[in-house]
């Protein structure tokens, strides 16, 4: 019987670190937003509250059981020379299925196509997921319905334009597959890289493994957050891709029985990711916006004076001082310009005011 582990969460300059794993359900979404003044008004850093960024967006897929017409497969059983076949077609095992509610009791996955098809290395399988903004990124959880991979790696891009960056690397032949150490901890002072780990990729269990990749997990630098900028770029991504690379197998595949081909393919039940809008500690939520042409996209509700898709800059006239990253010590509210004459002359009309010489109805 496997035994489900719950997901704990660190919170650390704005950021949660997860750690463990919901056996079965997507893990519990639900920490609030934290206000942007306190009771007496005054600024404080604020957050958007942590969601699953992943949940109801579509996922693209460049490969999709049913799409090139009916794909025969097999499942494995894990018992010598029983398989239990069926057929997929066109709409059964869609990628929209990665990102709907996970729920056991009515299962729903995305499939690929068999090895019989050429699904293997060094033909790759990608699923890529936009986010349509940058959000503050905590895990990325993958359960698979199928086996997991041998290897694979996720990446991500943190600007829509930008290249895509390497995020985390699995694989049972880390150095020979993708050149790397097989190890779970960087170094301070080179922790934005990204790493490989064997730790995922056994064959076993045949359905209902997971992967949780903690974008801060193994990095020393994690739980002073808001003083490592390279860390803050880390976490950050507006999409993220999920490169499947070669599937796992017992070895029987060599002998070229059509059977045993159709019975590897990649199948996930469920991709979640857990995260928050990036707001730069200036905003407590995230609003949908509507453009002219009526699609959709999430921008920052800004306050203390900020504006920007991300809060990433001050309002017009509100710059007395340079945009900063909210921290825990200091909101950085953009302050208004005040030319110093008008702060001088606001000045002596109140020492006027005070001596009696003229009246208060006459200051601006």
């Amino acid at each position: 019987m496997r035994l489900p582990v719950i997901f704990l969460f660190f919170f650390v300059g704005g950021i949660e670190i997860a750690s463990g794993q919901d056996g079965d359900q997507t893990p519990a979404i639900g920490i609030k937003g934290t206000k942007c003044y306190d009771d007496f008004l005054r600024p404080q850093r604020c957050k958007p509250e942590f969601e699953n960024v992943a949940f109801g967006l579509q996922m693209e897929a460049t490969n999709t059981c049913g799409d090139n017409g009916p794909t025969e497969y097999c499942e494995q059983t894990g018992v010598a020379g029983t398989k239990l076949c069926d057929v997929c077609v066109a709409g059964q095992h869609q990628a929209r299925y990665l990102t709907d509610r996970h729920n056991q009791d009515s299962p729903t996955w995305w499939q690929s196509e068999t090895m019989l098809e050429g699904i293997q290395w060094p033909n790759q399988v990608n699923l890529t997921l936009r986010f349509g903004k940058a959000f503050d990124i905590t895990y990325i959880r993958i359960w698979f319905w199928s086996p997991r991979p041998e290897s694979f790696y996720i990446s991500k891009k943190t600007t829509a334009d930008g290249p895509w960056i390497p995020y985390q690397y699995y694989s049972t032949t880390c150095r020979d597959t993708y050149g790397l150490p097989d190890m779970q901890h960087t170094r301070r002072g080179d922790e934005a890289r990204p790493l490989c780990t064997s730790e995922y990729s056994d064959i076993s269990p045949l359905r209902g493994g997971n992967v949780v990749f903690g974008t801060l997990e193994g990095r020393p630098s994690a739980y002073s957050l808001d003083a490592t900028p390279e860390l803050l770029e880390w976490v950050t991504a507006t999409e993220i891709m999920i490169t499947l690379d070669r599937l796992n197998t017992f070895g029987d595949e060599q002998f070229g029985d059509e059977k045993v081909l159709k019975s590897y393919f990649y199948a996930i039940a469920d991709v979640a990711v857990g995260g928050k809008c990036k707001c730069n500690g200036h905003a407590s939520e995230c609003i949908d916006l509507v453009d002219d042409y009526g699609a959709k996209r999430k921008v920052c509700k800004c306050q203390h004076n900020t504006a920007g898709p991300d809060c990433n800059e001050c309002l017009h006239f509100y710059n007395d001082a340079p945009w900063s990253r909210a921290n825990t010590t200091h909101a950085h509210e953009c302050k208004r310009f005040i030319p110093s004459e008008k702060i001088a002359t606001s000045a002596r009309q109140k020492i006027m005011v005070a001596a009696g010489t003229i009246s208060q109805k006459v200051i601006p």
